[in-house]
Parts: C-alpha cells; sequence; structure tokens
C-alpha cells in the first residue's frame, strides 16, 4: 500500500503464507499487481512432478499447453531412444529435446546428437508427449493415484488439498495432534494419522509401502530425509522432499530421493519474471539458475522476424514450442518466426538479457 502511494507507477509483489490473501487477490480486493504463496507454489510444483514421476523437475507455459520436463537419463530408460541419433529415434510427437545436460557439458542438440545413459535432458513439448517422454524413461511408472504425504503444516496442507483437488488419493501422517485434528478438519477426503510415520509396526499395518509415492514436508530437513529413505526401504518407489535449505538438495541427491524441492527457489521462479523485460510472460530455472526456459513475446522488429527457425543463430539457445493465436506449436526447421509469437525457448542464463533483447 505504501509503495502504491508513494510510487504509482511501481510494479508490487506479495509474497505471502496465508492462501486467502491470494484469494482476495483473484477476486480483485488486494490492489497490487502479483501475490504469490510458496506453499501453493511447492503444491503446484509437486503436482506437475506427480503427473510426470520420472521427471526431476517440470513446469507448465501458455496456459497449461506447453510442458517443461528435465529428466534423468538411468540404465531403466527404454534403449529405443538411448544411442540412436535423434533424426531417428522414436520421440514423441509434439515435443523437442531442448538440451543434453552431460556432466559439464551442454549440447543444444541437433538430428545427429544422441541421448546416453548418465545424460541429463530438457525436454519441451505437450502435456501429452512429456507424459509420453516419462514412460519412455521410466518404463513401467505408471501413474501416480495414491500418495503417502508426512507433515500437516502449511505446506503439507496446501499439497494435499491441490493433490485431492486432482482425483489423488491422500494419506496424511502428522506426528503434533493438534496439527493432525486441524488437518482432518480441513481435508475430509485425505486419511488423516496422528503418528511419526517412522514406527515399522505402523509402515507395516498401514501399507505404507504399497504407496505409488511418497511426499516429505515436514519442517526439518533432516526428518524429511530419513523418512524418504525409510520409504524406500518399505518399497515406495517414488520419493520427492522438501528441501528449506538449498544446501540439503545435494543431501537429499546423494541420498537416493528422486525429486528434492526448495520452496524459495520455486517462488523466486514466479516473482523474478517481474525484473524481465515487460513481454515476458514466465521464467523457469533449471540446473541451480544455471539455465533458463522463457516465455517472452517476438517484437515486430526483432531481426528474427521471417527467419526459419534453422537459420537462426545459436547462441547458446533454442527455441522449443512457440504459441500463435492462441495455440501451441512445435516448430520444424522450415518453419518460420512471426511478430507476435510467444517463443518458448531454453537459454543459459548467462545469455537471457540478450536472448529477449533480440527476440
Amino acid at each position: 500500500m505504501f509503495a502504491r502511494r508513494e510510487a504509482e507507477k511501481a510494479t508490487t509483489v506479495i509474497r505471502t503464507s496465508s492462501i486467502e490473501y491470494v484469494e482476495l487477490w483473484r477476486e480483485g480486493q488486494l490492489d497490487v499487481d502479483f501475490v504469490v504463496s510458496s506453499e501453493l507454489e511447492t503444491a503446484y510444483a509437486i503436482s506437475r512432478i506427480v503427473g510426470i514421476p520420472a521427471a526431476r523437475q517440470t513446469d507448465v507455459f501458455a496456459e497449461g499447453q506447453i510442458q517443461l520436463g528435465e529428466f534423468d537419463v538411468d540404465q531403466n530408460a527404454s534403449t529405443d531412444v538411448l544411442g540412436v541419433p535423434l533424426r531417428h529415434a522414436p520421440m514423441p510427437a509434439d515435443s523437442k529435446v531442448a538440451a543434453i545436460i552431460r556432466g559439464d557439458e551442454t549440447i543444444l542438440p541437433g538430428g545427429d546428437d544422441e541421448i546416453r545413459t548418465g545424460d541429463r535432458i530438457v525436454v519441451i513439448g505437450s502435456p501429452g508427449a512429456a507424459k509420453a517422454w516419462s514412460a519412455l524413461l521410466w518404463p513401467g511408472g505408471g501413474q501416480v493415484r495414491d500418495v503417502v504425504l508426512y507433515g500437516a503444516g502449511r505446506v503439507g496442507t496446501a499439497i494435499a488439498r491441490v493433490l485431492l483437488d486432482q482425483g489423488i488419493s491422500v494419506r496424511l501422517i502428522e506426528a503434533d495432534r493438534n496439527r493432525a485434528l486441524r488437518a482432518a478438519e480441513v481435508l475430509p477426503r485425505a486419511r488423516v494419522f496422528n503418528a511419526t510415520g517412522f514406527d515399522p509396526d505402523f509402515l507395516e499395518r498401514e501399507r505404507i509401502g504399497q504407496a505409488q509415492a511418497g511426499i516429505f514436508a515436514m519442517r526439518d530437513d533432516a526428518k524429511n530425509q530419513y523418512a524418504a529413505s525409510l520409504a524406500r526401504v518399505h518399497g515406495i518407489p517414488f520419493t520427492i522432499a522438501i528441501a528449506h535449505d538449498a544446501v540439503s538438495i545435494k543431501a537429499f541427491d546423494q541420498s537416493g530421493i528422486d525429486v528434492a524441492i526448495n520452496p524459495r527457489a520455486v517462488t523466486a521462479e514466479e516473482i523474478v519474471r517481474f525484473a524481465h523485460d515487460p513481454r515476458m510472460q514466465q521464467v523457469a530455472m533449471l540446473e541451480g539458475n544455471r539455465y533458463e526456459v522463457l516465455d517472452v513475446t517476438t517484437r515486430p522488429t526483432s531481426r528474427y522476424i521471417g527467419m526459419a527457425f534453422r537459420d537462426m543463430p545459436v547462441h547458446g539457445s533454442l527455441i522449443g514450442a512457440i504459441v500463435r493465436n492462441g495455440e501451441a506449436l512445435f516448430p520444424h526447421g522450415d518453419d518460420i518466426l512471426e511478430a507476435g509469437d510467444r517463443v518458448i525457448i531454453f537459454t543459459e542464463a548467462a545469455n537471457a538479457p540478450w536472448v529477449v533483447e533480440a527476440l
């Protein structure tokens, strides 16, 4: 309110821990440009990952028409896409491999490049194509319909609510009796247990290991790591853990947790686009902010207007998709960039200002 009064042209962004403020803003009752909730953004990030269980990170663009997926390629991946030049690989339609990260090397792939075991790949495509990539890289992973969620604090409750709204069964484990009672009251569709979730008898009795995924959203990173490791021992095949401290992400990765999410980083992605060009509609950050995926609208004066995609200079960037007249398109080499296209482009973070300016 102070910023609005003192600087009428200032863009105002609020980060809140209260979802009620987000709802008030959506109803037009808060005079600010954007309200972001760490709890909600974390819940949305986890729900997207649950939908594509092979992805270590995923995001959506263009009102859900385009999906980004970052995948680790391990020994479980289908041999159909390994060691085969991309031009001959049976890749899902409406998708493009935007980058292959191989050790310290980043490859913006052409038709002769190939995916190898140990690579990390970034894919941009339709939501259906993202799920198809998940099936290729984690055969038998299937669709997650049953999760166990540790922690009924603000983050855990937000995650449970989003997953339940998607028709996913949630078993919620909370050690604090008052929080467990409150969660049972506000989440009547969830099964809520007042338990630590560490007791072997409880894990066996409630068949916790039969869940398709475990989500660990307690306030203590060490507890999240231990609970995820214990869940693995009891048979849960896919684990997602909240890392409140960024340093915990590497520890989670080393201990075998499939996906680590830092709520601050997720929230920063939502806020940072306001520091970019006004044509920027979304930013996703990858690999500790080494790379960005940008959603930016092209200017009529851009020198790339009318140029075929195959003739565009690379400069550490690759266009994975465009939105034209409200429709998502996945361009080929002969396609032409037009003024007003929304471009979904992968780039090294250091090149992002240049990329935005060029477009």
